[in-house]
């Protein structure tokens, strides 16, 4: 179920919030600039008394942001010019009958009425019986003005945005959205994100998404930074966001309510959320790239044709401002997604390209090929650094996939088409490698844990094994994913301990640390 909210409801709430904290030049100006009065009150009770009382300087000033009907408004002055008569203050009764927008609206439309208050500043003497007709006096006038002044406005319960951000976070840690434990700050300028979690082997499956067409499979899956999304993209060339705690379609957004979903002409084989989880890259086997806006699944940017042959790898760079990509083409690119233009390419593979990333600092992009290497390339001028072979047994293992370590910037955990994970320097140098005794399968993919401590693998008999990255040993017992399916990939969460594994059967499989 989608919720429609009106724009000017939304801004109303900002303009309470400018209120509450006396931010009187910012609720001028956003009220000024969207033409939207506030029209809300505190407090009822007390605004009548006000008006009862004679509290005018106060009421004058709650109603500046208030929209009123102008015939009330003129009710209002004018019994404010009377009381100030009464009181000989004449100075501020002269000012607020000549200088002020609902006097005028008088002047104009009952010009007798104006008249009749011009006449009584200028007696010397005040005399009710003057000024008011028989039978009412000045409290029964108020209070008609305070019923007719009530009746055009709201009232509203304090700090109303604050709240209904707080009940939002709250709806989502209902919805399996976030984590119930996640940390809350309205007044953060950033996502609302989780808090790692210490690393644990998550090999407990908890829930399985099922595609609902047998020709249908994720080729690719990914979590965004901020822990909020889990998409896929499939043969068929959708995009989807899931509820990664409860493997649903995500209905709050509401596109995908309105099955309007993301998607491309051909097969999407790889994703990439931006740095802020805002913005994501696909790359489909026709070579074209497309950047869309999560939040409303509109495609911001199309690069057709990025290359000559299917994009097998995207990631943005450090400030989103670019999509380094690789290609079954054998080539590396680089492009500025303002304008889709290329800006660099990177070429030297003699095979499919099959992985690329940024290093940790962003001043070197890494790539990986099916013809047994991994090139480290200057971003900037796109030399080639280092090539790093497998050379394992004489024979160019193709490399699968790449990772960078969180706590060494310097090494890269490798996914070579064998049964083993290599951890290697960027001069190439072999530090450690994690093989499960009792597999030969070869691997297909890998994940890194929240915290960079473990590393998991899935291999062709359809197992899941997590490794110690320190120790090199299995971290608990591997986990077998599916029976007669084939495994095509594998996706971690940045702070949770949960893992997506994907097959050609149209299932995502999720798993967790045992609690």
């Amino acid at each position: 179920m989608s919720v429609e909210i009106e724009a000017e409801d939304v801004i109303r709430l900002i303009l309470q919030f400018f209120k509450e904290n006396n931010l009187d030049r910012s609720l001028a100006t956003l009220s000024e600039e969207t033409m939207v009065n506030l029209n809300t009150i505190d407090n009822r009770s007390a605004f009548v008394k006000d008006i009862t009382e004679g509290k005018w300087d106060t009421v004058l000033k709650d109603i500046v942001h208030l929209n009123i009907a102008p015939r009330k408004l003129i009710d209002l002055y004018e019994q404010v010019v009377i009381e100030l008569c009464e009181m000989r203050e004449l100075g501020a009764a002269r000012t607020l009958l000549r200088q002020t927008e609902p006097m005028h609206i008088m002047k104009q439309r009952h010009p007798e009425r104006y008249l009749r208050l011009e006449h009584l500043l200028s007696r010397t003497v005040f005399d009710a019986k003057d000024v008011y007709t028989e039978g009412m006096t000045k409290e029964k006038r108020r209070k008609m003005i305070a019923q007719a002044l009530v009746a055009e406005i709201t009232v509203v319960p304090s700090s109303r945005l604050l709240t209904l951000l707080s009940q939002s976070a709250t709806w989502q840690q209902h919805q399996g959205l976030l984590s119930p434990d996640t940390p809350f700050n309205p007044f953060e300028r950033k996502s609302i994100t989780e808090t790692k979690e210490k690393d644990a082997p998550a090999l407990e499956k908890y829930a399985t998404i099922k595609f609902p067409s047998k020709k249908t499979y994720a080729e690719c899956a990914t979590f965004s930074p901020n822990g909020q999304y889990l998409v896929t993209g499939s043969v068929d060339g959708f995009i989807e966001v899931w509820n990664y705690r409860t493997g649903k379609l995500r209905k709050d957004l509401i596109y995908q309510n309105d099955e309007n979903l993301m998607a491309m002409d051909e097969s999407v084989i790889c994703l990439s959320f931006s740095r802020d989880s805002e913005q994501l890259v696909s790359g489909s086997t026709d070579g074209k790239i497309a950047i869309w806006r999560i939040q409303n699944g509109t495609c911001q940017r199309k690069i057709s044709p990025a290359h000559s042959q299917g994009v097998t790898a995207v990631c943005f760079n450090k400030d989103n401002t670019c999509v380094l990509s690789g290609s079954y083409d054998r080539l590396v690119k680089l492009h500025d997604i303002r304008n889709g233009k290329l800006l660099t390419e990177f070429k030297g593979h003699t095979s499919f390209v099959n992985d690329v990333l940024f290093s940790t600092d962003n001043t070197k992009v890494i790539s990986g090929s099916s013809d047994g290497s991994i090139k480290i390339w200057d971003s900037q001028d796109a030399s080639c650094l280092y090539t790093i072979q497998s050379n394992a047994s004489n024979a160019n293992l193709p490399v699968h996939r790449i990772l960078n370590i969180p706590k060494h910037p310097d090494q890269l955990a490798v996914c070579y088409k064998s049964a083993s994970i290599q951890r290697v320097a960027m001069n190439g140098r072999i530090i450690k490698s994690y093989k499960h005794s009792n597999s030969t399968s070869d691997l297909v993919s890998i994940a890194m844990s929240p915290q960079g401590e473990l590393v998991y693998g899935i291999s062709e008999d359809s197992r899941m094994a997590c490794f110690s990255m320190d120790s090199g040993e299995l971290a608990g017992d591997d986990a077998k994913v599916s029976d007669n399916t084939e495994l095509i990939g594998i996706a971690s969460h940045p702070f949770s301990n949960i893992i997506a594994v994907y097959d050609d059967s149209g299932h995502v499989y999720l798993y967790s640390a045992k609690h």
